[in-house]
């Protein structure tokens, strides 16, 4: 139970509003395992073990989607045996921790351009999406991007809305906001509330950029693999502090 026992996390759940949708740029494994005279795939791996931990963490306090930046596409310009080893993680990783939060009733996605995937990676991020299937569409849902651009992210959605409109389906002037969120990775979940970004850094780093219009940045010098359910904790009060009144008074 980490901090917290089980009724203070009750009583958290009961009193203090959480937002419904929290992302996050899970950065700093690098400069975990650095400080540590350990490679980088080093800080790779505790921070996966911290994505279950607070991934987890977020379905016991009622948030309803929890979504990480996990590899980004400009990731492939990393050294080979960085991207190697990352690659390595997620065939390690990821059937084991759908597995495992199934058990605790979070559903576990993956999102992202998946098509220049190994094909194992791909095959088995479909046995993922079967086991999260199992749970059924009101579950709590962990999103992994792999993969994943912002603006890779439109310049798809605009591709395939223009094929619409090449083939009759649609006129140009049909085409709104609500179109082009039917058309992204996300478009089976709300906008995030809050997006935290651990690590010191300051920055969007080309992560949900359509989505995160009316978002609240939360920006923290803890590393990844050091974020604490604690944390987040901290997190969600100073989101619960601001006043959001996305452009009105």
């Amino acid at each position: 139970m980490g901090l917290f026992t089980r009724k203070k996390k009750e009583n958290l759940q009961e009193n203090r509003p959480v937002p419904q949708h929290i992302a996050v740029i899970m950065d700093g494994n690098g400069r975990w395992a650095k400080k540590r005279g350990l490679p980088r795939k080093a800080g790779h791996k505790v921070g996966a073990e911290t994505f279950r931990t607070i991934a987890t963490y977020c379905k016991d306090i009622g948030v309803k989607y929890f979504t990480v930046y996990a590899f980004s596409t400009e990731n492939w310009k990393r050294p080979q045996d960085e991207v190697d080893a990352l690659m390595n993680l997620f065939r390690a990783y990821l059937k084991e921790a759908a597995e495992t939060m199934f058990e605790r009733g979070v559903a576990v996605r993956v999102l992202g351009d998946l098509s220049v995937l190994p094909e194992d990676i791909r095959a088995q991020i479909a046995e993922v999406d079967e086991i999260a299937d199992r749970l059924g569409p009101d579950a709590a849902t962990a999103s992994l991007c792999i993969n994943y651009g912002g603006r890779d992210e439109i310049k798809n959605a605009v591709r395939a809305i223009a094929q619409q409109v090449k083939n009759g389906e649609i006129q140009p002037e049909d085409i709104t906001e609500e179109t082009i969120g039917a058309h992204l990775y996300t478009a089976h979940m709300p906008d995030p509330d809050l997006i935290i970004r651990p690590s010191g850094e300051i920055r969007t780093s080309n992560f949900l950029l359509w989505q995160s219009a009316y978002s609240e940045y939360y920006f923290t010098d803890v590393l990844w693999p050091d974020f604490k359910t604690s944390d987040l904790d901290a997190a969600i009060d100073n989101f619960n502090s601001r006043n959001r009144r996305f452009g009105g008074v």
